[in-house]
């Protein structure tokens, strides 16, 4: 997938649960939703109570999910904490096609996975301010456990990224594109984040 003058840009958005990248991707969205727009992805999870089907995902059986995969209906998937989640390909390609920017809001296993096969696309990781805010984040919204947010996974080295953000860029989202180019490292956020879909 070659991106050509008049196509989008395909970019994709990574964080660790509670960094803000909702918030910023709602803003990057308010400034122009006609020439961007965020891909719902597809998984075979149990919706949430703050879930709306077909805006934060579209939901189907593991069974489904497994029926698509035999179609190639996806760009990327990957199976986190026994669901499926995965990125769908036609859509995508259509409104790169007209010239739309396609935002990907995916965990890292996904961004490596499109770096494979588009290596032309920006690449932006998300950070809190520091895991104690990132934690706060994550007890206000009380959807998760104690037991999930205490499972914490470390942040492999990602070099792939071009931008790294902090979320002070949630007031003025217009900076993103300044931001400073740095691989994450596993010292980016300590020994340990929690990186969930």
């Amino acid at each position: 997938m070659i991106r050509h003058k008049n196509t989008g840009q395909l970019i994709v958005i990574s964080a660790p649960s509670g960094s803000g990248k909702g918030t910023i991707i709602s803003k990057l969205l308010e400034r122009d939703n006609k020439t961007r727009w965020l891909s719902v992805s597809t998984t075979s999870r149990a919706p949430r109570s703050n879930d709306i089907p077909g805006e934060t995902y579209n939901f189907v059986s593991k069974e489904e999910f497994e029926k698509l995969i035999q179609e190639d209906y996806f760009i990327e998937y990957t199976n986190y904490v026994g669901n499926y989640y995965g990125t769908p390909k036609e859509l995508i390609k259509k409104k790169l096609d007209q010239g739309i920017d396609v935002i990907l809001e995916i965990e890292i296993e996904g961004a490596t996975n499109i770096k494979k096969i588009v290596p032309e696309a920006l690449f932006i990781f998300i950070m809190p301010p520091s895991l104690k805010t990132m934690v706060k984040r994550l007890q206000a919204r009380k959807t998760d456990s104690k037991d999930k947010i205490k499972r914490c996974f470390p942040i492999r080295e990602t070099p792939f990224y071009n931008k790294v953000v902090q979320t002070d860029y949630i007031k003025n989202p217009s900076k993103i594109p300044a931001a400073t180019a740095e691989p994450i490292t596993p010292a980016t956020f300590g020994p340990m984040a929690c990186i969930n879909r």
